[in-house]
């Protein structure tokens, strides 16, 4: 018996609606990036891009469990000496831009620095409202919220 490679050009790929609201974020994350590397596919193929599109709405809904929303901290640095800078999940979901804690938890959880991993996080689309401009794609709605009683707070 041998063991199936998937070659790009066999590849299906979907599209696939994630709603957010009152969903722990760790949970949603994990979850949106074994999609979108392909694992939930029996054709997985580790170097290849296997996943689906991802469309996640209401990030700036998402819920953290504990006193993760005020106290957990996230860094960066400018590059330049003394550049760190620090910022608070409460902080990032009340600014203009609540998206960016969905890509980053799901970005940290993809590859590191590969071009693969470039391309599987490019298909990921999260929008802090309820609206999204992909409904030519006719997305499957995932009901995440209800797979697991854990996944709802």
């Amino acid at each position: 018996m041998q063991t199936y490679s998937a070659k790009p050009s066999e590849v299906k790929k979907k599209w696939i609606l994630i709603d957010a609201e009152g969903v722990v974020l760790g949970r949603l994350a994990s979850k949106v990036a074994m999609i979108l590397r392909g694992k939930n596919k029996v054709t997985f193929t580790p170097h290849i891009d296997t996943g689906d599109h991802v469309v996640v709405i209401n990030a700036d809904k998402v819920k953290l469990t504990g006193k993760k929303r005020a106290n957990k901290i996230y860094y960066r640095h400018t590059g330049h000496p003394g550049g760190i800078k620090t910022q608070t999940p409460e902080f990032i979901l009340s600014g203009p831009y609540p998206e960016r804690v969905i890509e980053k938890a799901v970005e940290r959880m993809l590859p590191k620095e590969s071009p693969l991993a470039r391309d599987q996080f490019g298909k990921l689309r999260v929008y802090a409202g309820t609206e999204h401009p992909h409904t030519a794609q006719n997305p499957e709605v995932l009901d995440f919220a209800s797979e697991n009683p854990k996944n709802k707070r």
